[in-house]
C-alpha cells in the first residue's frame, strides 16, 4: 500500500508541486484578488527570516501591512528584517526571538504578546523543522514534534482570543504536500518506537497540522483557519533537509515567491473567506487530504484524541 501510495504521491508532485505546476495552476489565478491594501492590519509569520516566510512577508509588508517576525536566530532576523524594510518601505516589521520547539516559552511568549499588543489579525503558521535523527529538548520532548505540531498548537490556541476579538481574523498554517502519504497516527507522537525517519516523522507532523486545522475551525466558527501546501520550494531549510532530493530536482523546484503565494492569498484575498473554515489549499485552489484509494482517514475518534492529547500536553507546560 505504501509503496503505491508514494509513487501516486510523486506522479502527483511532478505534474503539479514543481514550477511547471505552479505556472499552470496560476493561469486561472484572478489578478485583484491580491490587489488588497492591508494598511493598519496586523500579520504574525513564524520563520519569517528565510525561505516562504520571508516571501510571504515581503508580500504583505509591499501591501503595508503590519508584520511580527517571530524568528529562532536573533542575527537572521535582523538581517531579514533590514532586506524587507528596504524592499517594502514599510518600517513597520518587528522582529521576536522565539524557539518553537521550547514548549514553555512559546506559552510565555503568546501571553506577553496578547499583553502588549491589543490586535492580531492574521497568524501564520510557518516554521517548520525536520530533524535527521531523534532529538528531545530540555523538556523531554521529541525536538521536531515540538516544533511543528505542539508548538503551533499552543501559539494558536493562546492567540485565539486576541484573534477573536480582530477584524477578520485567520490562521494560515503551512503544511506540507508530504502529508499525502501519511495517516494520522496518534500513538507515538514523540517518534519513540520504530525507525526514526526525519522526513517520514516530518510528514506525519504535517498530516497532524491538517487534522488540528480541521478540528479548530470547528471548534472557533469566527476565525477563518485554512492550512495549505506550497508544492516543492527551493528554501533553505529543503536543501539542508533533503540535500538528494534538493540536488536532483533542483531546476524543477518552486521560487519561495511561488510557494509563499497561496499563503499570502489565504492572508488577504477577500476570495479565500468565501471558501468554508478548516479547509486545504494547493495553489489558490480547496483540494482533498487525501490520495484516491490511499487509506489515509481517519476517524472522528483519532482525530479527537489527537485534539485531546495536545490539549493535555499543552497544559502540563503553561505557565502559572
Amino acid at each position: 500500500m505504501s509503496l503505491y501510495r508514494n509513487s501516486a504521491w510523486f506522479l502527483k508532485g511532478l505534474t503539479q508541486f514543481t514550477r511547471n505546476g505552479f505556472l499552470s495552476a496560476s493561469k486561472r489565478f484572478v489578478e485583484k484578488d491580491l490587489e488588497v491594501c492591508v494598511a493598519g492590519r496586523t500579520f504574525m509569520i513564524t520563520g519569517a527570516n528565510s525561505g516562504i516566510g520571508k516571501a510571504t512577508a515581503i508580500a504583505i509588508a509591499k501591501r503595508g501591512g503590519i508584520v511580527h517576525m517571530v524568528c529562532r536566530n536573533k542575527d537572521k532576523a535582523e538581517e531579514a528584517r533590514a532586506d524587507i524594510v528596504k524592499e517594502t518601505g514599510n518600517k513597520e516589521i518587528y522582529v521576536h526571538i522565539l524557539d518553537l520547539s521550547e514548549t514553555k516559552k512559546v506559552w510565555e511568549f503568546a501571553e506577553s504578546f496578547k499583553r502588549k499588543y491589543k490586535s492580531l489579525n492574521v497568524l501564520i503558521n510557518n516554521a517548520g523543522s525536520i530533524m535527521s535523527q531523534r532529538d528531545v529538548n530540555t523538556e523531554g520532548l521529541e525536538k521536531s514534534f515540538a516544533t511543528n505540531v505542539l508548538g503551533v498548537y499552543i501559539l494558536t490556541k493562546s492567540l485565539i482570543p486576541l484573534l477573536e476579538k480582530s477584524p477578520d481574523p485567520r490562521v494560515i498554517t503551512v503544511s506540507s504536500g508530504g502529508m499525502l502519504v501519511q495517516k494520522l497516527r496518534t500513538g507515538n507522537l514523540q517518534s519513540e518506537r520504530g525507525r526514526y525517519d526525519g522526513t517520514m516523522v516530518f510528514a506525519q507532523h504535517k498530516r497532524q497540522q491538517v487534522v488540528m486545522t480541521e478540528q479548530l475551525a470547528k471548534a472557533h466558527t469566527n476565525i477563518h483557519f485554512s492550512v495549505m501546501q506550497p508544492g516543492w520550494v527551493d528554501t533553505p531549510a529543503v536543501a539542508n533537509a533533503m540535500p538528494d532530493f534538493h540536488r536532483s530536482m533542483k531546476d524543477s523546484l518552486r521560487t519561495p515567491e511561488q510557494g509563499a503565494d497561496t499563503v499570502v492569498w489565504l492572508a488577504i484575498s477577500e476570495a479565500a473567506t468565501t471558501n468554508p473554515s478548516g479547509r486545504f489549499y494547493q495553489d489558490r485552489k480547496m483540494v482533498s487530504t487525501h490520495l484516491p484509494l490511499a487509506w489515509t482517514h481517519s476517524s472522528a475518534l483519532e482525530e479527537q484524541k489527537l485534539m485531546s492529547l495536545l490539549e493535555d500536553l499543552a497544559k502540563t507546560f503553561q505557565p502559572h
